[in-house]
């Protein structure tokens, strides 16, 4: 690609040159002028954070940490090499530890940010209105992590991986940033290579496809709140994995082992609980599970009540309850109820 300057006579072509020829940095130059105008490589982005690294035992840190639109999180790194080195396979790393972020912790990380940058504002109101949303919606954060690469140049290995990797559901954009010399003037052009510009609204599409396919599922959820009542006392308006939880809590609390109603819930014998050979607290819990978490759309510490008043200590030993229910949920509280009839257990429907 040449950049060419016509006038009257001729068309001249602009001297290509680097950002090191040119005297930019990676850091001080490239990142502090594209995180003031972030939409020239991410349109439709709000910048959150820079050189964020907010996690144990890690000194790696993301360039520009931001939020989109779609409410998704955006990792975008920048490199000024000549072939964006192993830029792709670091942004994953990064895309991973920030892809459990909450709406709370975001809000969080961008007060920091206004503070550091003497910008004024709530940062609440103001992701709020970039979003245009009334009120939190956890449920619709940070539903997808989105990659974007800056650099030079790419390397040809660096583009087939990202392209097999779009391929296969992750959201990568590449975008070079080549720099050109016109006397003392820096010219730069700016242009997405992956996606191919031509492609894009068709990958677009797909994308808008799957989306709807993903609200689709969440709208034809079963929304049914319960009363959960154990011998006359009552836990009031449950969704389905709370109600699961307030029957097995006072059963265990009785005195049967969890092992006991794993064998009872025959299909869920394998992984009802999950357990540890010593009584932990909630932290420790925590920190084992995120050790390890094998990935997966939710982390591991989500998919079990783990909360310190949600553990069960029986014999030495910590067992967590899962909060992953499905269809058969009320199938497993009758079976539990027939089985502990002594508890007087009754769940009954509320509201939908």
């Amino acid at each position: 690609m040449a950049i060419y300057q016509i006038n009257n006579e001729k068309i001249i072509p602009i001297k290509e040159t680097s950002f090191a020829e040119r005297g930019l940095k990676e850091r001080t130059d490239l990142q502090r002028l594209l995180k003031q105008q972030v939409e020239i490589i991410s349109p439709d982005t709000l910048v959150i954070s820079e050189e964020f690294g907010e996690w144990d035992e890690s000194r790696r840190r993301i360039d520009i940490l931001a939020i989109d639109k779609a409410a998704n999180i955006v990792v975008i790194e920048l490199k000024r090499t000549e072939d964006g080195g192993h830029m792709e396979l670091q942004a994953i790393r990064y895309a991973a530890m920030v892809s459990t972020l909450t709406f709370e912790r975001v809000i969080e990380i961008y007060s920091k940010y206004l503070g550091a940058n003497n910008i004024e504002g709530d940062a609440r109101e103001k992701i709020l209105d970039f979003l245009e949303w009334e009120e939190a919606d956890e449920d619709q954060f940070a539903q997808d992590v989105r990659i974007v690469l800056a650099s030079a140049e790419f390397s040809k290995e660096l583009t087939t991986a990202v392209m097999w990797l779009n391929e296969r559901n992750l959201d990568i954009r590449c975008v070079r940033l080549k720099p050109y010399k016109d006397g003392d003037r820096t010219l730069l052009d700016v242009q997405t290579v992956i996606p191919l510009p031509e492609a894009e609204d068709y990958q677009v599409k797909i994308r808008e496809k799957q989306q709807k396919e993903r609200q689709s599922r969440r709208t034809n959820r079963d929304t049914t709140r319960y009363d959960v009542t154990i011998n006359g006392a009552t836990v009031a308006n449950q969704p389905k994995r709370g109600v699961m939880f307030h029957v097995i809590k006072p059963i265990i609390d009785s005195g049967v082992t969890p092992e006991k109603v794993a064998e009872i819930i025959s299909w869920r014998k394998n992984n009802l609980f999950y357990s540890f050979d010593e009584e932990l607290d909630e932290e420790q819990v925590s920190t084992i599970l995120m050790e390890e978490d094998k990935g997966g759309i939710i982390p591991k510490p989500r998919r079990y009540f783990s909360k310190e008043d949600e553990l069960f200590h029986v014999n030495g030993k910590t067992y967590i309850l899962t909060n992953q229910w499905g269809d058969r949920t009320i199938e497993a509280v009758d079976i539990l109820s027939k089985a502990f009839s002594k508890l007087n257990i009754k769940v009954e429907p509320v509201s939908e």
